[in-house]
């Protein structure tokens, strides 16, 4: 019998948004490996620096609390992007908690564009884009939406820790697996089944073929003495002679 490709409980196959995900993080992948390399060491405070300039006077504070924040610093929160990007990649490509995944790093996503691409602007008439940190966030969101629809992901590292770890599919599903909500709700059906008492049938006795008389249908007593005899005629010598009885 030729093998069918795993698809999920909608009926879609589960290999399109697997291959997309897993796709997804090796370009997260490609750009972590850069993150390590010196050079964005080097450049990473002037970089949220540069993006700081032409933005709106509204906006000053906001890039002030950030350069401010990671200026004595720099070098931590340069490893600290790096990591932070190394983990989303590892984690879209195994498929680990991707809930969580998800919206961790669509946050990340639109905090980055926030602070280094500076919101993609400033918005001037040389303005090219909006940067990829907020289309990155839309992907993750995409991603996530997907996964409620689609339920579970067969190639995943989810999808072998949910049956072990009763709680994880909080952390790699949007909703609760249809398989776990009914495994839930069998023991509480057989408990309340074993609580009814079984039903012993009384034993029944073999009935007389038919036209054969009763046994036993009523007791067998002697029923009372019949009424004494009329006294018979007085003998010669004066006795009376009795004659029979009736019964």
């Amino acid at each position: 019998m030729a093998s069918t490709p795993a698809a999920t409980s909608r009926g879609i196959p589960a290999w399109p948004k697997d291959a997309l995900r897993v796709s997804f993080g090796i370009i997260w992948l490609i750009d972590a490996i850069l993150k390590w390399l010196p050079g964005f060491r080097s450049g990473y405070m002037g970089m949220i620096m540069g993006e700081a300039q032409g933005q709106p006077g509204w906006l000053h504070w906001w890039f002030s609390f950030w350069v401010n924040l990671q200026h004595s610093e720099v070098a931590f929160f340069a490893y600290m992007v790096a990591s932070v990007e190394t983990l989303i990649a590892v984690a879209l490509i195994a498929g680990f908690a991707r809930k969580i995944t998800y919206i961790s790093a669509a946050t990340f996503s639109l905090l980055i564009w926030a602070t280094a691409e500076g919101f993609g602007g400033p918005y001037t008439s040389g303005s090219a884009d909006i940067g990829t940190g907020v289309i990155y966030a839309v992907v993750f969101a995409g991603l996530l939406a997907l996964s409620a629809y689609a339920g579970p992901a067969r190639y995943s590292a989810d999808f072998y820790l949910e049956p072990k770890i009763s709680w994880w599919w909080r952390l790699a599903e949007v909703r609760r697996p249809v398989h776990d909500q009914s495994a839930t709700a069998a023991p509480a059906v057989t408990s309340k089944a074993a609580a009814i008492p079984a039903t012993v049938p009384e034993p029944r006795t073999a009935e007389p073929p038919a036209g054969a008389p009763a046994i036993g249908a009523f007791p067998q007593t002697a029923g009372p003495a019949g009424p004494a005899g009329p006294a018979g005629p007085a003998a010669s010598d004066g006795q009376v002679l009795t004659g029979p009885r009736s019964a």
